[in-house]
């Protein structure tokens, strides 16, 4: 869900994303103007001041809302149809939503081998069936065991800061983890829109500063195909 016009000019960038993240650092704790020094007159009238004319708390508004789903892998097995098992697991509209569930849930490193974990625009389910979904495809991206992590975060702070040209065109990114490799990729709304997807393309692996190869599979192609489907562009 999108937010005022006047606050889509002011979205965040991912830079900007980025350094709101709140976790401290040791520097700024140690050098807290809270300490009194020498000498120094403590709880005079200018502190309460100062205190009272503090600018009101305003949290960095992100263009769409955006919601990080789970497919955990001792579910699957249980599952009577494919995507029965996922689960919604938080949805975020701001800067420090984002920081707040990513500095305290498991980075692809550290989850378990067969689950999947994504973050798509909220009201999009992670599915080829859902209407938003069904005419796209993804690019993919494959990583060696627990070397998913970095490239996941630039991922995500490229998708919520809004840094793709066709940004209307992305629907989410999911990443795999599997017993021997990790893979993310990054799902698209209209796959037969070429010149949007090879933009797309072309972006995230600046972004990521990668020279790997990758390519862009159909939804429908694999629907129909599944492990037999093939490319149908390649950067």
């Amino acid at each position: 869900m999108a937010v005022e016009e006047s606050q889509k000019s002011a979205a965040p960038t991912s830079e900007e994303v980025a350094n709101a993240n709140p976790k401290p650092h040791a520097e700024d704790v140690a050098g807290s103007d809270d300490v009194p020094e020498e000498g120094e007159i403590v709880g005079d009238d200018d502190s309460s001041s100062k205190k009272s004319s503090a600018v009101p708390y305003q949290p960095h508004l992100l263009e769409h809302q955006w919601t990080f789903w789970f497919d955990n892998p001792s579910a699957k097995s249980k599952q009577t149809a494919w995507g029965s098992s996922m689960r919604s697991i938080y949805t975020f509209s701001t800067v420090e939503e984002f920081w707040s569930v990513y500095n305290n849930i498991h980075h692809p490193s550290k989850l378990p081998g067969g689950a999947d974990f994504y973050c798509f625009k909220h009201k999009i389910e992670p599915k080829w069936e859902d209407p938003v979904c069904a005419g796209g495809g993804k690019w993919t991206l494959t990583f060696g065991k627990t070397k998913s992590d970095t490239s996941w975060l630039y991922t995500l702070l490229a998708m919520i800061g809004e840094q793709f040209e066709h940004g209307d065109e992305i629907c989410g990114a999911v990443v795999n983890v599997r017993a021997r490799q990790e893979k993310i990729s990054l799902w698209t709304k209209n796959a037969s829109n070429e010149a949007a997807q090879l933009s797309i393309g072309r972006q995230w692996k600046e972004f990521l500063d990668s020279n790997d190869s990758m390519g862009f599979i159909f939804h429908d192609d694999a629907k129909k195909l599944d492990r037999g489907a093939k490319n149908r562009y390649t950067i």
